[in-house]
């Protein structure tokens, strides 16, 4: 077999089950090849995979992400993937890795079937309590510092080490302490600012202003946030055009020379939520406020807090 299907929602333990299949078939000298279906296309994927190298006849590819994608969406993409897999190249290894599966669909089941399956489990609260052992520290704190590192073990290990060393004398962990010596994980921004941009569609002006509150803590300025707001809003009215037109997220990408399908998907769930005028005047008014910004002393938190609160 050399075709594997990886599922673990730790990016840690998806790279030591990589690295130990790749010494179970002898590849460990051989340059990885990834490929992140929420920044490529799978077609480049499936090029590199019918594309004999250069300087050696041996390829390990890594694709990312696929459960990103549908079926629907990628037949044929998916097609030449499953074709390749039940013929593949004996010189080349394939590994495919996933957070989360949704078992039902048509390329789970067939990646499943055509791929040698591993799920790489992990106990994280088994594991933390093997860490802190000498440390007094209850179920229900354990849960909450999972969820405060979003279930991030490379990240819990670190913090554990911390903990370990602020509760040294007292040989007990709080959630108090959790939240005064962890700093908190946060989401990509990138998935922040879309949650930023649903809350406004939704004219929900609370989330809205939490969630703009959040970018801040990224240390992000006000007019790069206005910035990546824009870029949102302005994406979501190509789109919206476009689909007029029923064209699938591939074309589209195409058109607007996106890398990743993986955007216009996501911005599809938002195109709904606007009429293409309340875009428009979107786009206007954050020109408005970016020219304020550039041109005065006034200040630029200010002038966001109440476009949010004007919706």
């Amino acid at each position: 077999m050399n075709s594997y299907l990886l599922e673990s929602l730790d990016s840690l333990s998806l790279e030591e089950e990589r690295n130990h299949i790749i010494q179970e078939v002898g590849m460990t000298d051989i340059s990885i090849n990834s490929y992140d279906m929420e920044e490529v296309s799978l077609d480049s994927a499936l090029e590199d995979l019918d594309t004999y190298g250069l300087f050696s006849s041996k390829k390990i590819i890594v694709i990312r992400n696929i459960e990103s994608l549908k079926y629907d969406d990628y037949s044929e993409s998916f097609d030449h993937l499953f074709q390749y897999i039940k013929n593949p190249n004996p010189d080349y290894l394939l590994i495919i890795e996933v957070k989360k599966l949704n078992n039902t669909t048509k390329v789970a089941k067939n990646l499943k079937k055509l791929c040698e399956y591993r799920k790489v489990d992990l106990d994280l609260k088994k594991l933390i309590q093997e860490e802190l052992k000498g440390y007094k520290i209850t179920p229900k704190t354990i849960s909450f510092f999972i969820e405060y590192c979003e279930n991030d073990f490379t990240k819990i290990m670190n913090e554990c080490k911390k903990l370990k060393d602020y509760k040294n004398d007292e040989k007990s962990i709080t959630e108090e302490d959790i939240r005064e010596i962890v700093v908190k994980k946060l989401g990509d921004s990138k998935d922040l600012t879309f949650a930023f941009t649903r809350s406004l569609a939704m004219k929900d002006k609370a989330e809205a202003l939490k969630q703009y509150h959040d970018l801040l803590s990224y240390q992000i300025e006000p007019l790069s946030i206005i910035g990546l707001l824009a870029s949102q809003i302005r994406i979501i009215y190509q789109v919206k055009l476009l689909e007029n037109r029923h064209l699938r997220d591939k074309e589209i990408a195409e058109l607007l020379e996106e890398k990743s399908d993986y955007r216009i998907k996501k911005t599809r769930e938002l195109t709904r939520l606007y009429s293409e005028e309340e875009l428009l005047l979107l786009m206007q008014k954050l020109s408005e406020i970016d020219y304020q910004i550039k041109t005065s002393d006034v200040d630029g938190n200010s002038l966001i807090e109440l476009f949010i609160i004007n919706l």
